[in-house]
């Protein structure tokens, strides 16, 4: 299956946001919507990429630019290889700041605007759709997976981290909410998810009664998808594409 991809602009309650939206290219709909968070590198081609990948096993697939209240995905992208020693390093230093003042207050206005734009696509079928994540956007994927519990049946995060924090809007506290089946995968060189922290949000999933299935990749450190960053990791990267089709297959029926 090929798919195809077209950047486009959604209304936001804040303003004009970028997204990359793609769908398979040779089977008319409808197929299930699947919303795909960025990590914290951004809208870019390597999550053009991921997306279409998605796409590919039969969905349409919507990317948005959550940073569009900080200007464009071109203006936030960085501008050199990350792939080089010191590079994705320096990056994160200039973007951090955009992760941290990214508030789940902003996050929960912007998935209104998203959902509403996957529901308005002609090959989007009705019914449930799935939320998925990188780094960062693992946290939103989870907590798109709370706010909207009838929608959300499937939730993929990846290399994610800070899903437990001290905070009383700590990422983990929202599982209660969730309805839908949990795919967590956490690198296992990451000090922003420790051992402790993954089974803190095991447990949770546990006591709240949901289908989930908990993966450290193992040597795989934080960024394993991504391959246009140091980071990547090919053996890891593709099992993460292996267990998210199987989890999407099952959940989106």
């Amino acid at each position: 299956m090929t798919t195809r991809g077209e950047r486009v602009q959604l209304t936001t309650p804040d303003g004009p946001a970028e997204a990359y939206l793609t769908r398979p290219a040779e089977h008319p709909g409808p197929h299930p919507g699947v919303l795909l968070y960025m990590d914290a590198i951004g809208l870019r081609p390597q999550i053009e990429r991921v997306a279409d990948r998605i796409a590919d096993w039969g969905h349409v697939v919507l990317a948005p630019n959550v940073f569009h209240r900080h200007g464009t995905a071109a203006e936030i992208a960085p501008t050199t290889d990350l792939r080089l020693p010191g590079e994705r390093e320096a990056f994160f230093a200039t973007v951090m700041p955009l992760v941290a003042s990214h508030s789940a207050e902003e996050a929960a206005r912007d998935l209104s605007a998203y959902v509403a734009a996957l529901d308005a696509d002609p090959d989007v079928a009705p019914g449930p759709i799935g939320t998925v994540g990188y780094c960062m956007g693992g946290r939103l994927a989870l907590r798109a997976g709370a706010q909207l519990p009838d929608r959300v049946a499937a939730i993929g995060m990846f290399h994610v981290g800070g899903l437990v924090t001290d905070a009383p809007d700590s990422p983990h506290l929202s599982i209660p909410q969730v309805r839908g089946e949990v795919l967590a995968g956490y690198a296992d060189h990451d000090g922003s998810m420790p051992p402790e922290a993954v089974a803190t949000v095991d447990e949770a999933l546990s006591a709240a009664g949901l289908a989930h299935t908990t993966a450290v990749y193992p040597g795989a450190s934080h960024g394993f998808v991504m391959a246009d960053t140091s980071m990547y990791d090919e053996d890891a990267a593709e099992r993460h594409y292996r267990e998210l089709q199987d989890l999407l297959a099952r959940a989106l029926v």
